[in-house]
Parts: C-alpha cells; sequence; structure tokens
C-alpha cells in the first residue's frame, strides 16, 4: 500500500470517520431542507404532473379520492419533499462522495467531481423516466386490464396512486445508479470486466429478484419495467468500462 495512503489510514480514526459521516449527513439533510423549502411552493404542479397519466389514461370523468381529512395535506408535503430531494440530488451525492473519498488516494479524489454529477443526472433521469415513459404504460395496463367481471368500477384514492408514483420514481432514480456503481467497482479493481461478461447470466436472474422485491406491487408489469432498464445500464456499465 501507498505510504502517504497508510498515513492518511492511521490518522483518521473511527472516531473521525464517524464525525465525518455527521458532517455530510447533516450537510445532505440541509440541502434537502432547502430542496422541500423550494418544492413546496410548486408541490401543486409537481402534484398535477404526477396525477396527469392517470387522469389522461381512465377518461374525462376520472377523479382522484381523497377519503381522509388530511390525505390532501399529507400527499402534498410527500410530493414536496420527494422532488425536493429530486432538486438537492446533486448536493446530496456530493456530500456521499465526499465522504466515501476520505479513503481514496489523492489522484483518485477529483473524480468525485465527475461521479456526483453523473449520479445526480442518472439519478433525475431516472426518476423522470419513469414518470414520462415507464408510468403511463402502467397505468395504462392497469386500466384496461379486464378481470372478466362487467360490474368493477376502479375508484383509486389520492394516497395510493401518489405513493406508488412517488415510490416508483425513486426506484428508478437508484436503479439508474448501477451503470456508476459497475464503472467505480471496475476502476477500483475488484470487478474485471471479463467477469462483469461472465456473469450476464446470473445479473439477470438478480436484477429480477431485485425488481420483485422492491417494487411496490407484486404484477410483473412492474418488475419488467424495471428490470429491462437495469439490464441496459448494466451493459452501459460494461461499455464504460472498456473505455
Amino acid at each position: 500500500m501507498d505510504e502517504k495512503k497508510e498515513q492518511n489510514l492511521v490518522e483518521m480514526s473511527l472516531g473521525d470517520h464517524l464525525e465525518e459521516l455527521r458532517l455530510r449527513i447533516i450537510l445532505a439533510l440541509l440541502g434537502v431542507g432547502v430542496g422541500l423549502a423550494i418544492c413546496l411552493y410548486f408541490a401543486g404542479f409537481f402534484l398535477s404532473l404526477l396525477a396527469k397519466p392517470y387522469l389522461q389514461q381512465a377518461g374525462a370523468d376520472a377523479t382522484l379520492q381523497a377519503i381522509t381529512l388530511s390525505e390532501k395535506f399529507f400527499v402534498y408535503m410527500k410530493t414536496a419533499l420527494v422532488f425536493g430531494f429530486v432538486l438537492s440530488s446533486p448536493w446530496v451525492f456530493y456530500q456521499l462522495w465526499k465522504f466515501i473519498s476520505a479513503g481514496l488516494y489523492k489522484k483518485e479524489k477529483k473524480f468525485i467531481y465527475l461521479i456526483a454529477p453523473a449520479c445526480a443526472l442518472l439519478f433525475i433521469i431516472g426518476a423522470f423516466f419513469f414518470l414520462f415513459a415507464i408510468g403511463p404504460v402502467m397505468i395504462k395496463f392497469f386500466i384496461d386490464f379486464d378481470p372478466g367481471i362487467k360490474s368493477i368500477k376502479t375508484q383509486v384514492t389520492l394516497s395510493s396512486y401518489i405513493d406508488f408514483m412517488l415510490v416508483m420514481m425513486l426506484i428508478f432514480g437508484i436503479s439508474f445508479q448501477l451503470p456508476i456503481a459497475i464503472i467505480a467497482a471496475n476502476r477500483i479493481g475488484v470487478i474485471p470486466v471479463e467477469s462483469l461478461k461472465k456473469a450476464r447470466k446470473y445479473v439477470i436472474l438478480a436484477i429480477f429478484i431485485i425488481a420483485s422485491i422492491v417494487t411496490p406491487t407484486t404484477d410483473v408489469i412492474s418488475q419488467l419495467a424495471l428490470a429491462v432498464p437495469m439490464y441496459f445500464l448494466y451493459e452501459l456499465g460494461i461499455l464504460f468500462c472498456r473505455k
């Protein structure tokens, strides 16, 4: 191991690591707080954006029902919080990588200025990819699905629908970090490119298992909607590792 790296590891005790972690968490939460404050003003617009796919697919008489007195308020706040996190994601990922960089070589630390924006960009792309591309298709499938009983009328509550949309946005945003994880593991020598290519069949199985666990519903459509992009992102990660 490099002598300077050893000195860094010796000088930074467990207490120092915990103090650094505490600092980064506080700074990240402050960033989310700022994002929340901004998005509180625009939460009504974001709610309209989330509701649009359902209202378009369900027809002119479609409604989202609030069945408890406080439901609209808490849905409004949750929407502001999630979009506040999306807005502050560059700052949050920067704090995460600043903490991780404490254990890196000096020449490796400069990459956090590339990795942190890339993580934020992929997170935002993943979240909005679901909202604008995958979400409407899934909603149309569920609305048009015929279970064979003519008298069934779909009545969707505001809370259940918005919770589903927000959770899926976060899941897609986090899943889109896969190329960064692969590239980072390859660059530090943990996983060579050849191993990544040989592991494809196991990765496909793992991706479908993960998709079945993290999706809030147990339907195959939701799982496929997440698993297929994840596999393409895995291949994208391999492609960048070759460069």
